[in-house]
């Protein structure tokens, strides 16, 4: 090989390095058919589909939490409870009325933490009425919340997603309704969080042009 034809295939092989993995469609990640709409309006959205009894999604947490810190402000997260049975369901009604009493983020993280570390049989109102009262809730505020007209507006809407999106396990993501992909389709954890980075800045481009 000449200098010249090395140097070219060097300059080459750098280029593509630093531009990342390189991810295909039908491979690494899906297209959502139908694309969904967002709710996010100008700003691109990110959704996690994600089930608290989930091992890998406990497992998924804590490197999405380290990508929430740097993710660029024209992008919007989003979690959506998946339920794809009854005891999702009721996860799901957790996660809408710790939303709804604004104790979100002290519940999140240590709910994974019960399930999953400690191995508390949190899978009913009554034991998650508990936990809440653990963290700072009344029980009868929690109940009130888990049984009222928003959460199960909520609730609904996520088992609609569920399906909508085409998942068929979690964690999942969405990106601007239009992608989906997983752990397992794009190849790790962090090669995901790649995936996710590398088609924001395909949708940012695209509303660019």
């Amino acid at each position: 090989m000449s200098k010249s034809l090395f140097t070219a295939v060097l300059v080459t092989f750098c280029i593509a390095t630093a531009a990342g993995p390189v991810f295909t469609v039908g491979q690494h990640y899906e297209l959502v058919t139908p694309a969904q709409p967002t709710s996010s309006g100008e700003k691109i959205e990110v959704i996690e589909l994600f089930w608290y009894g989930c091992s890998h999604c406990y497992t998924f947490e804590p490197h999405i939490e380290n990508w929430l810190g740097s993710k660029p402000d024209n992008v919007v997260f989003v979690r959506i409870p998946a339920v794809f049975a009854a005891n999702w369901e009721v996860h799901a009604r957790a996660y809408y009325a710790a939303e709804q009493l604004r104790v979100l983020d002290k519940i999140h993280r240590p709910l994974f933490d019960a399930l999953h570390l400690e191995k508390r049989k949190l899978y009913t109102e009554d034991a998650l009425a508990t936990f809440f009262a653990e963290h700072g809730t009344p029980a009868e505020e929690f109940r009130q919340a888990f049984n009222s007209f928003d959460v199960d507006t909520k609730t609904r809407q996520a088992i609609a997603a569920t399906r909508s999106y085409g998942i068929t396990g979690v964690p999942a993501v969405i990106i601007n309704g239009k992608y989906r992909s997983s752990a397992t389709a794009a190849g790790s954890f962090a090669e995901l969080l790649k995936l996710i980075d590398q088609l924001v800045d395909k949708e940012r481009q695209g509303s660019a042009q």
